[in-house]
């Protein structure tokens, strides 16, 4: 078994879905590499994966994804790919010899850019967890509403989640608060990476609004969990990752009434 294909058993009980893994991903939201390279010196050994997002993607291009992953880290290449079918899929083909574990599209794109993606996915790099983004955690029903979405996130959510599965994509991006619903609509083997994560007692003060601690994230059945802020801006960048990921294992060890 690949180590992006992690072959999870399908749950029946809440005591499966409690013992699910859950991983940490750290969200390198920062503007430059000379801000990131400490950050990634002090980390390296605590946690297994980075996302590099569109600012350092746009920064520093390709190069920067190979630095990062010769620093020993798994790459989540979050770009939320949108475009035609055909650009996508070329996309996908070109980024391909990159060392990325996992690359997000914006499922509402549509189920045939999807499928494209997944064509290209296939072909080109059969390891790499394709994702589909399903509602930014930015979003709520107000902003959905001003799109023309005239329903709830978790409905919106349900709807694209159903159709990447459609188009046979593996994992998607949701808000932690529709993990629950996504788990008993979908099949078990569905990759779910949440973003929205706040330690417990930490305030937001940001643009997400849709969020849950580390362990009620992993209970409700997130395969991996997002989080930036609250490593990048702790006093100890060392210690928040610790305790983030001792919430994690908490919650593989609680046991079920």
């Amino acid at each position: 078994m690949d180590e992006f294909s992690l072959g999870y058993a399908p749950f029946t009980c809440i005591d499966d879905l409690i013992h699910m893994p859950c991983d940490l991903i750290l969200a390198l939201d920062v503007p430059t590499r000379e801000e990131a390279a400490p950050l990634l010196r002090q980390l390296r050994g605590e946690l297994r994966w980075v996302k590099i997002g569109l600012q350092l993607f746009t920064a520093y291009g390709p190069d920067y994804v190979k630095a990062v992953a010769d620093e020993g880290f798994n790459i989540f290449l979050d770009l939320k790919l949108h475009d035609i079918p055909n650009t996508v899929a070329k996309a996908v083909e070109s980024l391909a010899p990159l060392p990325i574990g996992m690359l997000t599209l914006h499922a509402g794109g549509g189920r045939e850019m999807m499928s494209f993606a997944r064509k290209a996915q296939l072909q080109t790099k059969p390891d790499l967890l394709l994702l589909g983004v399903t509602v930014l955690t930015s979003m709520d029903a107000i902003g959905l509403a001003e799109l023309g979405i005239n329903v709830t996130p978790e409905t919106h959510v349900a709807r694209l989640g159903q159709l990447a599965v459609d188009a046979e994509l593996t994992g998607l991006v949701c808000s932690p608060l529709e993990v629950g619903l996504l788990r008993a609509q979908l099949p078990s083997s569905v990759q779910l990476i949440t973003p929205g994560i706040r330690p417990a007692g930490e305030a937001g003060g940001d643009d997400q609004k849709r969020i849950m601690t580390p362990a009620d994230a992993a209970r409700a059945g997130s395969s991996y969990i997002v989080v930036g802020r609250p490593i990048l801006k702790a006093k100890d960048p060392v210690a928040a990752t610790r305790a983030i990921l001792a919430d994690l294992a908490s919650a593989r060890t609680v046991t079920p009434l």
